[in-house]
């Protein structure tokens, strides 16, 4: 890795909590920073999915007429 190919580096800001708060205050007031800060450092992962198991597949699909079908199965069948 060079130089230029560092990753950068995210410090963390500093909150002074004025005033008598109890351990239990502090603690929900980090739960609540912490969740607000929407997880910059989670990676998002897109899950791929088969076409074969797609629910669209459990569907029937409309039967569309072609030109000329009257006795097309029948003719199917002939040699």
């Amino acid at each position: 890795m060079t130089s230029s190919e560092q990753p950068e580096t995210v410090a963390a800001q500093a909150i002074e909590i004025v005033g008598d708060a109890t351990p239990e205050q502090v603690a929900a007031l980090v739960a609540v920073l912490s969740a607000a800060s929407g997880g910059a450092g989670d990676e998002v992962t897109t899950r791929h999915t088969s076409p074969w198991s797609a629910p669209s597949g459990l569907v029937r699909r409309p039967v569309i007429p072609a030109p000329r079908s009257a006795g097309v199965w029948a003719r199917s069948l002939r040699p």
